[in-house]
């Protein structure tokens, strides 16, 4: 992550002309738009996934089958038609195949692949 953002910073530099370490003095350089305009887009959204998921906690099922617009549900736009899981998957939010291979709707996991991990990720601790 230190890399990237040290790209980040070199990248920012370039394109602006502004050094690094005075990017944030000019108020208007950093963002075209007032820090109210961001809180209040980010409670919005933010707000919206949290509350869905806030939802399906108490009621699970209840927020996999339809969205919150009536022109979308989520079975036929992230293939979820399981209605057990309250969250998007299938190939917009899985385009690499990271999750299993996809079968009637069901992710099945990889058990040799997870195995593998779990001892990849316990040698790195």
């Amino acid at each position: 992550w230190a890399m990237a953002a040290v790209f980040g910073i070199f990248v920012g530099q370039a394109w602006s002309g502004i050094p690094w370490f005075e990017a944030g003095a000019a108020p208007g350089a950093v963002a075209p738009f007032s820090f109210g305009t961001l809180l209040g887009t980010q409670l919005l959204l933010m707000g919206w996934v949290e509350s869905k998921r806030w939802v399906d906690f108490f009621n699970p099922e209840s927020q996999s089958v339809e969205w919150a617009t009536p022109w979308s549900k989520t079975a036929e736009n992230f293939a979820n038609a399981t209605g057990e899981q309250g969250y998007p998957g299938g190939k917009f939010f899985d385009p690499l195949g990271f999750a299993g291979t996809l079968k009637d709707g069901v992710y099945i996991p990889d058990s040799e692949k997870l195995e593998r991990l779990k001892l990849a990720e316990i040698k790195h601790a």
